[in-house]
């Protein structure tokens, strides 16, 4: 889901939108203390979390609040200092709501990475001053290339431990920005920052007069996150058919809608429409939100759409515009991440595709190439993709899908792989080509 719920243009009033963010970074380099900090200084903790915190750590023999407590909610990560899961943390602003997915750095961890920055608007990449870019900084770079998150924010921590010089964050600026020239950043900005002294994380720090950036929670504040939002291309997956039969409300006997999440486009009454797959034309004559009828439907809405004609519809379908429609498509080109440890991706593998509300059979083609994430080498002799490996493959559908490529959307681009045998999801895919 993308991370807004701010009108499109011609809306209502205006709500208050949320931005949903990925922290990253190597081991201590500081993203739970980070988060800890954000959350502190934005008053989101309660007060018997924080003497919880104090208490832990006393406790620890640490001469200050360890506020990377907050965070490392796991029994397993406050014993090894480490974080394992993704979690997920929620704070607010009068100006705007965050949902922070807090994933690991280590490689192991890959997995967990992608799941939590696959529907984040930015990331933020931790880089501890002294160690400067990292193997681990380049792979998470990589890594939210690879899956479209539109804003990256680089957060140069522990400033304070190289004296607040500016000649460090430079040299880590220049660095990054030329291994950033080989991916596809769409917006990237450095902020120097020390999370433990809460130095331009929500307030602009005045040891480092040098920056005239803003703090890191006021570029969360007003990155533009709109415009990231497909607009133009109309997709409607329909979740659910509702035909209320039972009611004994005279108006609501032959209601039939049809229920889902918009994936794309902008949707209001009167506009004509094409049912995939059978490619039948009709008009929305009204769309239902949870509170009532609404002018208009937009990503990420929940609503049920009225149609003026009476066309076989079911879940897995979807309504496009007429002249504007998806892929059709049972081969597919696609980057998937392998993310079970039971079982290796091969060739002529058979598992389940989950693509939108469609799910399906599928076959492993063929596997083009392992991509190594650290050095971005593609090593075509690869016979399969182990745990946390990503690579290249070709898939083959028993059913049609309606598809994007996934630089153009993220929902019709994305979707799971299955095991038949377990229902264990075993990949996370990415559609770069569909015949």
């Amino acid at each position: 889901m993308s991370g807004t719920t701010a009108p499109v243009p011609g809306g209502g009033a205006k709500q208050m939108d949320i931005l949903r963010f990925a922290t990253a970074g190597s081991v201590d380099d500081g993203k739970s203390t980070l988060i800890g900090r954000l959350l502190f200084d934005s008053k989101s903790i309660f007060e018997d979390q924080l003497e919880s915190v104090e208490r832990t750590s006393a406790d620890r023999g640490e001469e200050y609040t360890n506020l990377a407590l907050l965070t490392d909610g796991l029994r397993a990560e406050r014993e090894q200092g480490i974080t394992i899961d993704v979690a997920y943390r929620y704070f607010a602003t009068p100006r705007r709501k965050f949902i922070i997915a807090d994933t690991p750095g280590h490689i192991q961890y890959t997995r967990n990475m992608v799941t939590g920055a696959s529907t984040a608007d930015l990331a933020i990449i931790l880089v501890d001053a002294r160690k400067g870019i990292l193997e681990q900084s380049r792979r998470h770079a990589f890594l939210t290339t690879l899956l479209k998150v539109p804003h990256l924010v680089v957060a140069v921590n522990k400033m304070d431990l190289v004296g607040y010089d500016k000649d460090v964050f430079e040299r880590i600026v220049d660095e990054f920005t030329a291994f950033a020239a080989k991916l596809e950043v769409a917006d990237l900005t450095f902020i120097p920052i020390s999370a433990l002294h809460g130095d331009n994380v929500v307030e602009r720090s005045g040891n480092m007069p040098w920056y005239q950036g803003t703090s890191l929670l006021h570029h969360l504040e007003h990155v533009h996150i709109a415009s990231d939002r497909n607009l133009i291309d109309v997709r409607f997956p329909v979740q659910y058919v509702i035909r209320p039969h039972a009611s004994t409300d005279p108006e609501l006997h032959d209601y039939r809608g049809y229920a889902g999440q918009v994936a794309g486009g902008v949707l209001k009454p009167g506009d004509e429409v094409v049912h995939l797959p059978s490619g039948l034309t009709t008009t929305i004559t009204g769309i239902d939100g949870p509170n009532g009828p609404v002018e208009e439907a937009y990503q990420p809405m929940s609503v049920t759409l009225r149609l003026a004609d009476d066309i076989d519809i079911s879940r897995g379908d979807m309504i496009a515009r007429p002249n504007n429609r998806p892929e059709t498509a049972q081969d597919l080109d696609a980057m998937v991440c392998w993310m079970t440890p039971d079982r290796r991706l091969a060739p002529r593998m058979k598992l389940v595709i989950k693509h939108t509300t469609r799910t399906a059979r599928a076959m492993v083609k063929d596997l083009n190439y392992r991509l190594d994430v650290n050095t971005l080498h593609r090593d075509d002799s690869a016979d399969g993709l182990g745990l946390n490996e990503i690579g290249r493959i070709s898939l083959r559908v028993t059913q049609p899908l309606f598809v994007d490529d996934y630089s153009r959307n993220r929902l019709t681009g994305g979707f799971v792989l299955i095991d038949e045998a377990t229902n264990n999801t075993v990949a996370a895919g990415m559609i770069i080509g569909a015949r």
